[in-house]
């Protein structure tokens, strides 16, 4: 049954608070954790439907993870070549990585080396995404795996012996094809270069650095060697910053608004959006800045602001691709035209992003022209958006939110459909935004 949540005006966003666990960063954790050796803990696990998809499969494949409470895991790794197909009679053994995209590229990559066949499965949205852009790289490794046509889910990862090291420049600006490309790496032999044409998030390989493996990377280049080890270590997960950009938003838009997040992660190559916010005259300022699991963190104090209007420099675009739905709705509140090229990445996330937050903010009020690759959105200022309108988030936890910040500035209730998926990244976020002010409720 789908959940569904009525969104409207609730008061100024005020309080200090912390958001969940940094996805990508606790997707990455656990997976490293389980082919190393000795005991890793990690904390600030974030406790989402997609990490918690990822740490069950790592389960089943041989590897003993404990979480002695909210947000923790202690990972007994099973070292580099430790893991063993999984005996679990449901799908045939089939690895069911749920929603998480993340996961399952990543796991194709961690698997594509091993010495048993696999299978990784999700549910119909993350079946609709395209991974040939993974099994291509892979498949010059020397990796066998079957997909349907077109390089959609389900994924069947066929038994290697042994991997070879590639010198691959890659398409496609993805840090999670190369991640992928990485951590197939680790069972290569020889050397494995990945270039890309605009530097991604380096999580993969400063987390390789945290556990040992000799890695040499700079911003658009990585390279390592096979035949090296693992060795645990404990892992202190910052705050997610595309949980974080929700509410960065909020406050900017709503009057009166102050508020304070804690310890969120800012890794230069995931904070696209707090620049742009900043060049739409946004006041946000970092208090505090330290380092966590070996990531750049700060305290983000955010103040109600007048946004304007920006021409978004491309240059910015792989750095916020996932906080896309967030800028969005402060384009929609700005004085003046916001727009944005070359983002047609967003047309193959969870949903169609660029036409969902085009359709949703239309029917609030807002004027969108949509391109193939990016819109222009045509703020309405201080006026305030429509109310009484059905908004369909198509299953996309990244658009449910960004429509509860909009209804923020409605005249009044805003329906917003098909929510349950938020439970994938932010399944916290109703409680958390009640408890700052935001008006939302499940319907």
């Amino acid at each position: 049954m789908n959940l569904d949540w009525i969104a409207c005006p609730g008061s100024a966003l005020r309080g200090d608070v912390r958001v969940p666990g940094d996805k990508s960063i606790s997707h990455r954790s656990v997976m490293l954790a389980a082919i190393a050796e000795g005991t890793s803990r990690i904390k600030g696990f974030l406790e989402g439907e997609d990490t918690r998809a990822t740490a069950a499969i790592l389960s089943r494949l041989g590897v003993r993870i404990e979480a002695p409470s909210v947000g923790e895991r202690i990972v007994y790794g099973a070292g580099l070549h430790g893991l063993h197909a999984s005996t679990n009679p449901v799908n045939q053994g089939a690895l069911d990585c749920g929603n998480a995209g993340t996961g399952m590229r990543l796991l194709c990559g961690l698997l594509a080396g091993q010495g048993f066949d696999s299978m990784l499965v999700g549910d119909a949205s993350l079946s609709r995404r395209p991974m040939g852009r993974v099994i291509e790289p892979l498949t010059r490794m020397g990796a066998s795996i079957e997909a349907l046509d077109g390089g959609f889910p389900p994924l069947r990862i066929n038994a290697k012996k042994a991997l070879q090291g590639i010198d691959y420049k890659s398409p496609v600006v993805s840090a999670q094809v190369k991640s992928a490309v990485l951590l197939a790496a680790l069972y290569a032999n020889g050397t494995t270069r990945f270039r890309e044409t605009q530097p991604t998030r380096d999580y993969t390989e400063s987390m390789l650095a945290a556990f040992g493996w000799p890695i040499r990377y700079a911003p658009g280049e990585a390279q390592l060697e096979g035949g090296h080890r693992l060795h645990a270590t404990d892992i202190d997960v910052p705050g997610d910053f595309s949980s974080a950009a929700f509410l960065l938003v909020a406050a900017s838009i709503v009057p009166g608004s102050d508020l304070m997040l804690r310890d969120i992660g800012i890794n230069p190559r995931r904070t696209g959006l707090l620049t742009a916010l900043r060049a739409m005259g946004a006041d946000i300022r970092e208090e505090s800045s330290r380092k966590l699991g070996g990531e750049p963190a700060t305290n983000l104090r955010v103040r109600s602001a007048n946004l304007r209007g920006i021409a978004m420099p491309a240059s910015f675009v792989a750095d916020m691709i996932d906080e896309f739905p967030a800028l969005f709705v402060a384009a929609a509140f700005a004085e003046g035209a916001t727009s944005v090229r070359g983002a047609a990445e967003l047309r193959i996330k969870e949903s169609d992003r660029l036409a969902g937050m085009a359709a949703g903010l239309r029917s609030l009020g807002v004027e969108v022209d949509e391109t193939p690759d990016g819109a222009t959105i045509h703020g309405v200022g201080a006026r305030a958006l429509a109310c009484g309108q059905v908004i369909d988030s198509l299953g996309d936890h990244r658009l449910a939110m960004a429509f509860a910040v909009a209804a923020q500035r409605a005249d009044g209730d805003v329906h917003i459909r098909d929510c349950e998926n938020v439970a994938t990244s932010f399944p916290e976020f109703i409680g958390l935004a009640q408890d700052v002010g935001m008006g939302l409720r499940s319907s």
